[in-house]
C-alpha cells in the first residue's frame, strides 16, 4: 500500500513554512497512484509577506491557486532546473498535484522536455486535453475531501494513457531516487541493460531531465534535509552522497540554494519562531 511521503525534501527552511501555513498531503484515488505522488494543499492567513524557496523535484506539478478575493488560476509547472521562489501574503489557498517523475507523460503524451524549466498557464493548454478535463472553476474551495475529489475528477478526465516505455522510465527514476548507491550514469545504464545514450533519451522524453541531473538533484535534496536545523559532518556526508570531496558538495549546494551548507544550517536554527495566523 502506498504511503504518503513524510519528508520535506526540496523545501528550504521547512520549519518556517510550517509555522505560517496549513500544509498537508493526500493520496489521489487508487487508479491514479501509479502516476501521482500526492496532492498538496496549502492555506494561509498572514499579517506580513513570507518568501518560500524550493529546490524542485524532477517532476511536474499542476497548481491551482487563489489569493485573497481574486480569481483562481492554474498552471502546469514542468521539472524546475533553478531555485523556485514565491511570496505568500494576505490570505490564500493552493491545491497542487505532484506527479511522480515521468508520471505526467501519460497525461501530456508529448516529449516531457517541452515542459522542462517552464511554467505554462492552464488556459494556454486548454486545447491539449479532452473537454472532460476542464477544471472546476473552484478547485481550491471546500474541504480537503472536496478538493481531492475535484483533482481526482480532473485527472480522470484527462484520460491518461499508460505505455511500457513510460513504466520503464518511472522504474529507473524510482531506483535513482531510493538507492543512494546510484552515483554514475554509465554504471547505472550498464546495470539496467541500456546504453548511456538510450538512457538519456528515455529520461528526456519521458521525464524531462537527464539521469545525471536527476542523480545530482536527489543527493542535493538529501544534503538539504540533513542540514535543516543541524550541523552534520559535511566531509562524511559528501562521501556518503557520492561527491568527490566536501568542497564539491559545498559548491553544488551553494550554486543551487544560494547559500553554503553551513550558512543554511545556521539560518534555519536562528530563524525566530513565528505563529500561524
Amino acid at each position: 500500500m502506498r504511503q504518503l511521503r513524510g519528508d520535506s525534501r526540496g523545501i528550504l527552511e521547512p520549519a518556517g513554512l510550517m509555522r505560517r501555513v496549513r500544509f498537508r498531503r493526500h493520496l489521489p484515488a487508487a487508479p491514479l497512484r501509479p502516476w501521482v505522488e500526492h496532492y498538496w494543499l496549502v492555506d494561509w492567513a498572514l499579517t506580513e509577506p513570507f518568501e518560500q524557496r524550493v529546490v524542485a523535484h524532477p517532476a511536474v506539478n499542476v497548481v491551482f491557486a487563489r489569493v485573497g478575493d481574486g480569481p483562481e488560476h492554474a498552471e502546469v509547472a514542468g521539472p524546475g532546473l533553478s531555485l523556485f521562489s514565491t511570496t505568500l501574503a494576505d490570505t490564500g489557498q493552493v491545491c497542487g498535484i505532484q506527479f511522480r517523475p515521468g508520471g505526467f507523460h501519460p497525461f501530456w503524451r508529448r516529449p516531457m522536455v517541452e515542459l522542462t524549466g517552464r511554467r505554462r498557464s492552464f488556459a494556454d493548454l486548454a486545447d491539449h486535453w479532452p473537454p472532460a478535463a476542464a477544471p472546476s472553476p473552484a478547485i481550491c474551495a471546500g474541504t480537503d475531501a472536496a478538493r481531492c475529489r475535484a483533482l481526482d475528477d480532473l485527472l480522470t478526465g484527462w484520460e491518461p494513457r499508460p505505455a511500457p516505455v513510460t513504466d520503464e522510465a518511472m522504474r529507473l527514476a524510482e531506483a535513482i531516487r531510493t538507492d543512494r548507491n546510484v552515483r554514475r550514469v554509465d554504471g547505472f545504464a550498464r546495470d539496467n541493460g541500456l546504453s548511456v545514450r538510450r538512457l538519456q533519451r528515455l529520461f528526456l522524453s519521458q521525464i524531462g531531465v537527464g539521469p545525471k541531473w536527476m542523480i545530482r538533484r536527489y543527493r542535493l535534496h538529501e544534503a538539504i534535509e540533513r542540514a535543516a536545523g543541524n550541523t552534520p559532518d559535511w566531509a562524511a556526508l559528501a562521501v556518503e552522497l557520492g561527491y568527490s570531496d566536501q568542497a564539491h558538495l559545498i559548491r553544488d549546494f551553494t550554486a543551487v540554494t544560494g547559500v553554503s551548507p553551513g550558512a543554511y544550517a545556521d539560518q534555519d536554527r536562528a530563524r525566530p519562531s513565528s505563529r500561524r495566523h
